[in-house]
This record gives C-alpha cells, sequence and structure tokens, in this order.
C-alpha cells in the first residue's frame, strides 16, 4: 500500500470537484481555490468538462507512449499538462500536508486491518461499493472490467478526491510494472475544518478529549474495532461510543473505513503515539 500517488493526479481527480454541482464535504476547498483562481477559473472548468479522469492521466507524463492518446500532439499535451499544473499549485499544494496525513492514516488503518484479519478483509473494507468475492472484487453501478495480475501483485492507494468514482485501475503509472487501485476515501463535510484550514478546531477537539472514558476508548482502539464493539468494551450505550468515536476522528486521533452499515474504527500513527505517551496524560 501507498499514501498517495503525489500531488498532480491528486489534482486530476479534483478538477471534478471544482464544480458548482461538486460534493458539499468540498464546499470550502471550492470557494477558495475559485477565488484564488480569478480569471483563469474558467479555462481551468473547460478543462475538466473536455477531459476525463481517464484522458488526463495519460496526458501527465512526459512523452507520448503507451496510453496516451495519439491524436493530441504534443502542443496540446503540454497546455493540458500546464494548466494542470497550475491547478494544483492553488487547489492541492497549500494543503497536502494535511491531505497527505490523512492518506496516510488511511493507508495504515488498512494495513492494520490486512494484518489483523488478513487480505479478503481487507478488500472487502476498502469502500462501501467494494465487494471482494475471491478471485473477484466487484464494483457496485461500475461496468465490467477485467484486469489480470498475472502475478504481479497489486498496490493499494487512498484518494481524496475520487469522490464521483469508488475505485479506479491504473496501469503504468508507476516505475514497477503493478498496477493501482485507487480507492476514494469518503469525505464528511467535517473536512472544511480539518483538512481545508477554514474555521479550524483542532484545540477545541483535542481539549474535548480530557476525560477518562476517551482516553478508555483511545486504549480500546489499540485493537480496531467497530462501533458496536468499542461500546461492549467501554460498556457504555452504542450512542456514547460513536460519540467518542466521532470526538477522536476529528483530533485526529482514529480514522474510519466504513462498510454498507458497519463501521471500523482503527488508530491513527498521531493516536498510536498519543497512547504510548499516554502516562503523561493528567485526566480528572
Amino acid at each position: 500500500m501507498i499514501s498517495s500517488l503525489g500531488p498532480v493526479v491528486e489534482s486530476a481527480f479534483a478538477l471534478k470537484q471544482l464544480g458548482r454541482h461538486g460534493s458539499s464535504s468540498f464546499r470550502g476547498w471550492r470557494k477558495g481555490v475559485r477565488e484564488q483562481l480569478g480569471t483563469r477559473v474558467s479555462a481551468i472548468e473547460d478543462l475538466a468538462q473536455r477531459r476525463s479522469i481517464d484522458e488526463l492521466l495519460p496526458l501527465l507524463k512526459l512523452h507520448g507512449g503507451a496510453g496516451v492518446d495519439a491524436g493530441v500532439d504534443e502542443h496540446t499535451r503540454q497546455q493540458v499538462r500546464a494548466a494542470l499544473f497550475e491547478f494544483c499549485q492553488v487547489a492541492i499544494l497549500p494543503h497536502w500536508r494535511e491531505m497527505h496525513g490523512h492518506m496516510a492514516s488511511v493507508r495504515d488503518a488498512c494495513g492494520r486491518i490486512g494484518i489483523a484479519n488478513g487480505m479478503h478483509a481487507l478488500l472487502d473494507n476498502l469502500h462501501p461499493k467494494l465487494d471482494w468475492k475471491p478471485p473477484v472484487l466487484e464494483v457496485a453501478g461500475e461496468p465490467d472490467r477485467d484486469v489480470y495480475l498475472d502475478g504481479r501483485g497489486i498496490v493499494l492507494c487512498p484518494s481524496l478526491f475520487l469522490t464521483n468514482r469508488a475505485c479506479m485501475v491504473l496501469e503504468d503509472v508507476l516505475e514497477i510494472d503493478v498496477p493501482v487501485l485507487v480507492f476514494s476515501v469518503p469525505v464528511e463535510t467535517t473536512a472544511d475544518t480539518e483538512l481545508w484550514g477554514h474555521n479550524r478546531g483542532g484545540e477545541q477537539a483535542l481539549s474535548a478529549l480530557v476525560g477518562h472514558t476517551r482516553a478508555a476508548a483511545l486504549q480500546m482502539l489499540s485493537e480496531s474495532c467497530t462501533t458496536g464493539e468499542l461500546s461492549q468494551r467501554l460498556n457504555i450505550s452504542l450512542a456514547g461510543a460513536s460519540k467518542h468515536a466521532t470526538v477522536l476522528r476529528k483530533a485526529g486521533l482514529v480514522t474510519t473505513a466504513r462498510k454498507r452499515n458497519t463501521a471500523l474504527h482503527s488508530l491513527t500513527p498521531l493516536g498510536v503515539a498519543l497512547l504510548r505517551q499516554r502516562h503523561a496524560l493528567r485526566v480528572p
């Protein structure tokens, strides 16, 4: 697993969220990006409308070759690349630290699921629309497509902006002959404060952690568990366990993977680090 394919590839996914009909989770991000682009908004929106993600990614290659549209001349390719890089500088790079940290926590959580429960459980919990039926990974609402690994393996990679699709399989994007399964990470409306820097509430979220029950919840989540399992371990109501998990997630200490009606909570690297230093926490 890797945490991302880099800010430029994420920019290609983000283009589709720039329009006014994009997800509400990106409302604050969208407003800021449009203001920053100014008169260039129209040109970037035109690029988003004319090129699908599948068409954009091959054009990011430095030279023509396999997967590159032979009907696109080099001048057009350079124009597309320049526009996308301009968009990346405004839309992605200012938030890359937070974005990358969030995707890294998703990667780490998936890794813990795979270690604790096996690869079948990992593949079955990547996204609510993905269903692992060995040897087939089914994607709800997507047309059939056969990808033959032929023993090459596969790289798993999360994406914040690939929200209009459950996943994509990309070939020839790494310098190794291994396909990449990019899966979308559901982004809640709280992303406006957690990722894009609008009305940040990190201090309030962290201060809300003070108390025996949430310190205990952090300890219980050292082994990934569902909301129901957390309520049983803490001997509290299901609603109470959900509330504690939400506060921990807003503080960046927990990541949540959703599969149908089940939420699986795992510690982020920050949560693990804080737990290791729990002897320094002073709770009443």
